[in-house]
Formats: C-alpha cells, structure tokens, sequence
C-alpha cells in the first residue's frame, strides 16, 4: 500500500502518521508512507520582487523541514520505510494531486478538532482535499 500523509507539523498530523505507520506494519503487502508538507506560497509571491532569488523559497523550504521532524523521527523509531515531499502552493490541490500522479492507494490527514460549525463556515484542508482527492482519504484525531 502505497500511502500519502499530510504533515503540518500539529500533533494531529503527527498522529496521522503514527496511524500511517501502525497500518504500514499490520498491512500484508509491501508498504509505503510519503510524508508531504504543503506551505501556500499565494500571498507572499508578490514579495518575491523585492527580495533575492530564491530567499522566500528557502524560507518555505525550512518551514516545511520543522513541520515534518517530528513524524520523520516518529517513523524512523517505527522503522517504517518512508520519504518526503515538500511542495509550495494551494495545499489540498498540492495534496490531491501529488496522491493523483503519484497513484498513491491513500491519503491520511490529521484532523485538527474545529467545532462542525467552523468547518460548514470555513472549509478545513482536510474537507477540500476530500472533496478533490480520486483516492480515499482518512482522517486521524
């Protein structure tokens, strides 16, 4: 089973992992986790022309390097195969096609616990990628 696991770096995606990794090991057929970290780069490409080359990329880049740390660490104690994706723009599209080109079999997301009223108002990024993903997508607490 190949499987996708959005990290932003809240315990709710460290778990989304840990849930990644028990499934990889209870799974009979040969596994696989990909950790992907998603930074929405849209409101900072108009600083772009005033900054180096490269320096709001770096930045992003870094950001998303803390955010999967910890559930690198975490899958590394689990020994549990895995690699890393880090990707720049709209996170749930980013996510929902990373896992379509990718012919990942799963996504998992933590959920981050909002009332259901502030996820009928505002969306969540796990709602959209539901709503975009051609795979199943779990959602972990």
């Amino acid at each position: 089973m190949k499987m996708l696991v959005g990290i932003d770096g809240s315990k709710a995606s460290v778990e989304a992992a840990k849930y990644a990794a028990k499934l990889a090991r209870d799974c009979r057929s040969k596994s696989h986790i990909t950790l992907i970290s998603v930074h929405d780069d849209t409101a900072l490409k108009h600083f772009k022309r005033y900054v180096p080359k490269g320096v709001i990329n770096d930045y992003l880049r870094e950001l998303c390097s803390q955010d999967l740390q910890k559930a690198q660490k975490q899958l590394d104690a689990d020994n549990v195969a895995h690699d890393m994706i880090i990707e720049f723009g709209n996170i749930s599209e980013t996510i929902a096609d990373v896992a379509r080109k990718g012919n990942f079999d799963l996504i998992v997301l933590g959920a981050k616990g909002r009332t259901m009223i502030k996820e009928i108002v505002m969306g969540s990024v796990a709602m959209h990628v539901i709503a975009l993903a051609t795979i199943p997508v779990t959602l972990v607490r």
